[in-house]
């Protein structure tokens, strides 16, 4: 089958060279995938690399955000599968897509996902803490909704999901009430599956793979592989790409064009996420506990990560309660400043 990896960039010069090349060091050969580049009017030399390199398509991303991307990406790929990268996304290996492709000759596989996030040694401490923890955002960690192992609880999600050891991968069955955040970051999918969701023109990868359960599609691979994610070198980076999520939730949100259920999430978490933080001493034995099973300077960051999550959370939510207007965070000079 052949694999469409699509990747929204916008001024992402600094690492698209890094994505690109470890695609294009696949052991499978080369027509046996293509690269649609979806760009959101990049102002550095975003474009010229991807040409360089030889990507199959270059399309214009007219609504700039990433699910944007994903969906005018999706609709000038020609693949039965697609791969959705980000371009600060790098397949640690050359047999990546080998893996992950595996899983699709069950015919009731809808989807793969690495089951884990992996870095480098040179990667900055930032990027290795997240890498270490299994997921962006630590208020998934307080209420079991992620979906990459976590050094801290020693599983990929703290979700009750039913699954089956298949050898080089995990056969899960989801369901509306055991759903991780699954869908992004190497995520891969059959075309067919979007005749039952809705993605345009958005493509928001946890709100499909929800359509998707909910239409009787509940089979997704883990596959025991990994991919590096060049999340933040700085904190600062961080707090910047917090703001947006809160304010691209409520804004799409308020706009009725999300469906995963995030009413249902556990609450208690929250509310221990929020304790925690602010009492400090759970946040440093969570650091202690990942310390101990992969050890890491970068630990460090748990604590101030947690804080900078509370407060762009906790101030977003509480415009919103005011009456402050919800608009998503502009892209005009998105990355030039990372």
């Amino acid at each position: 089958m052949k694999v469409s990896f699509v990747i929204p960039t916008l001024n992402s010069e600094k690492t698209l060279k890094l994505c690109l090349d470890s695609i294009l060091s696949q052991s499978l050969p080369r027509d046996s995938y293509e690269i649609v580049i979806a760009d959101a009017g990049s102002s550095d030399a975003t474009v010229a690399i991807a040409r360089e390199l030889g990507v199959d398509q270059v399309v214009t991303n007219a609504l700039k955000t990433g699910e944007a991307g994903k969906t005018a990406g999706i609709k000038a790929a020609t693949g039965e599968l697609i791969a959705l990268v980000d371009s600060d996304n790098i397949l640690p290996d050359s047999n990546w897509l080998t893996q992950m492709t595996a899983p699709f000759a069950d015919p009731e596989v809808i989807a793969s996902e690495p089951l884990e996030y992996t870095h480098r040694k040179q990667d900055p401490a930032l990027t290795r803490y997240f890498a270490l923890l299994g997921m962006n955002d630590p208020l998934c960690l307080f209420t079991g909704n992620y979906d990459r192992y976590c050094a801290v609880t020693g599983k990929w999600t703290g979700l009750d999901v039913p699954q089956k050891d298949q050898g080089g991968w995990l056969k899960l069955t989801l369901s509306e009430t055991a759903l991780p955040t699954i869908g992004a970051n190497g995520f891969m999918f059959r075309r067919s599956l979007l005749e039952h969701v809705n993605w345009e023109p958005y493509f928001f990868d946890i709100d499909v793979v929800h359509q998707a359960v909910a239409a009787g599609y509940p089979h997704v691979a883990k596959v025991k592989c990994g991919i590096v994610h060049l999340y933040c070198k700085q904190l600062g980076d961080f707090a910047r790409k917090q703001k947006r999520r809160i304010r691209d939730f409520l804004f799409f949100s308020g706009e009725k064009q999300r469906t995963y259920p995030w009413d249902q999430q556990r609450k208690m978490g929250v509310v221990l996420f929020v304790l925690s933080t602010a009492t400090l001493l759970p946040i440093m034995i969570q650091s202690v506990i990942g310390f101990c099973r992969k050890p890491d300077t970068a630990w460090r960051y748990h604590l101030p990560v947690c804080w900078i999550t509370l407060w762009t959370y906790g101030t977003g939510t509480l415009r919103k309660i005011l009456g402050f207007k919800q608009e998503p965070v502009k892209r005009d000079t998105w990355q030039m400043k990372e």
